[in-house]
């Protein structure tokens, strides 16, 4: 089993987050000799499942021509995970190379550290211009500057569609007249690439609020997809009691060929359809299922504008060949899977997320990755881009040698972690071990069953095979991979943090 997960002494990687959040000059790198810095831009957006893009061919008559062209101009790194699906927490993992348990920003509201480092300000230190545009929401709602950014536009916690207002520089700024904020983002991205010193690389983090929920499209898209044909996924009445009248519009699917186990569906999963996050009672019926799909891909071609829109300039500024762009998910969605929407658990729309990059002078058009990728791989891989080695604290590693198609040794399992959160209690703590061909996960605080699916075989996560015998030893197996990784990464510990926040009413309310 070839392993890459850190196993530095827990003293060790206190010594290393000491370093001051003040600014740079604490802070030390090691340069990459040989290597020269490139300019990049990571584009991140939220909820956005792995498989909801035009050229997967997922969702029949979705447009997404951008997020099309990365892939084919690109490369599309089809196996890319999230170490937690949460945003504070995915966040928090991108910008530190930390898994979740190591960085401490275990849930939406817990404070992130003051010892943090982000990857930006090595940049910093390595001469890069950088800029941040967009959604922070990590260790709380404050829209403040951090360090890492010499150009700093923001907002307080998830913020709003329309008329948003910013905090820029350490300036407020309210925006008016039905702007909408992934086109002000947008905006401000180009405005600072065309008034950048251009005897400097750069990076950009923009970073969008889109599409999370409740979604608001961009008024140019509103009624957009108001005749797709959904297509209710083969899991959805898995949970149902009966089948209810509500769902009529869009397609269900012929499970007649699939096996389900209908006995060993985990308790939760089941009461959960009922609930904030479950498709009978969604946000307690504030809005309809159907409604709800449409809406998402509504608010998705906001995002896919501004990709096509950064890639302009970039043409449009001879900057297209040289300059890496990222477009990633912090998170996946469901949409009716297992009869729950959101995200939070460890089953693939949840945990998995699209991952694209383009970079002609590095990458060949149609590339694919299949490997594992991490949300903790983005900061060393962009660091190295940058001739900045990965510092010792990340728990990442860079796959910059497989965007150029070499075949170097990789990880050969993704691990998993989700702590339960006081606000949104439906789901509970999760473990979880995933390779290319099989998932376990552990759910810890209730009285219930684990889960072991074959995906190849059962991509839909619909035959729990945990109590067959011919399983047992393969269960047992992954149960001692999964214990092995949180000791040998310090996280045996439940980083648990007090939070400010009042208990919200986002329970369960129904019977099953």
């Amino acid at each position: 089993m070839i392993k890459f997960f850190s196993s530095l002494p827990f003293f060790f990687l206190a010594c290393l987050n000491c370093f001051s959040q003040s600014g740079t000059s604490s802070l030390t790198y090691q340069k990459i000799n040989g290597t020269k810095p490139r300019n990049i831009i990571y584009i991140l957006s939220d909820d956005h499942r792995f498989d909801f893009m035009g050229f997967t061919g997922k969702v029949p008559g979705l447009q997404t021509p951008n997020l099309d062209r990365l892939a084919s101009e690109g490369a599309h790194l089809e196996n890319t995970f999230v170490t937690t699906a949460l945003c504070s927490p995915s966040r928090a993992s991108i910008l530190t190379g930390q898994y979740t348990h190591t960085h401490t920003v275990v849930d939406n509201e817990a404070p992130a550290p003051a010892s943090l480092i982000y990857f930006p300000q090595y940049l910093q230190k390595a001469g890069y211009q950088t800029s941040y545009f967009g959604k922070w929401h990590m260790g709380g709602d404050n829209p403040d500057p951090r360090p890492g950014f010499s150009r700093w536009v923001s907002f307080r916690g998830q913020g709003v569609y329309y008329n948003p207002l910013l905090n820029i520089d350490g300036k407020s700024v309210q925006y008016k007249d039905s702007a909408y904020v992934t086109d002000v983002l947008t905006d401000l991205t180009i405005d600072w690439l065309k008034k950048r010193d251009k005897n400097k690389p750069f990076f950009v983090y923009l970073s969008h609020k889109a599409v999370h929920s409740e979604f608001h499209p961009a008024k140019r898209d509103i009624g957009r997809y108001k005749n797709i044909k959904i297509q209710y996924p083969v899991s959805m009445f898995s949970t149902a009691t009966s089948q209810s009248k509500k769902f009529t519009k869009g397609i269900i699917q012929d499970t007649s060929n699939l096996k389900f186990n209908y006995n060993d569906i985990p308790k939760w999963v089941r009461a959960q359809r009922y609930s904030w996050h479950g498709v009978d009672f969604m946000y307690h019926g504030a809005t309809d299922f159907d409604q709800f799909y449409q809406d998402y891909l509504e608010t998705l071609m906001g995002v896919d504008n501004s990709v096509g829109r950064v890639l302009d300039y970039l043409k449009e500024n001879d900057l297209d060949k040289e300059t890496l762009v990222i477009y990633m998910g912090d998170n996946g969605f469901a949409f009716g899977e297992h009869g729950l929407i959101d995200k939070r658990t460890a089953y693939d729309e949840s945990m998995r997320v699209p991952l694209l990059a383009r970079c002609p002078q590095l990458i060949k058009p149609g590339t694919k990755v299949k490997q594992a990728i991490y949300n903790v791989d983005i900061a060393p891989t962009i660091l190295e881009m940058a001739g900045v080695a990965k510092p010792p604290q990340m728990q990442g590693r860079s796959f910059q040698p497989l965007l150029k198609g070499q075949q170097i040794p990789w990880r050969d399992k993704v691990f998993y972690e989700y702590y339960w959160e006081n606000t949104f209690p439906q789901t509970p703590t999760q473990y979880a071990v995933r390779t290319d061909r099989y998932k376990f996960i552990r759910t810890i605080g209730v009285w219930d069953i684990d889960q072991l699916y074959d995906l190849q075989n059962d991509p839909n996560e619909i035959n729990n095979l945990i109590r067959d015998p011919k399983y047992q030893d393969m269960a047992k197996q992954f149960n001692m991979d999964l214990w092995d990784w949180l000791k040998e990464t310090n996280g045996l510990a439940i980083p648990l943090k007090p939070i400010k926040s009042k208990k919200s009413d986002h329970l369960y309310k129904g019977t099953w």
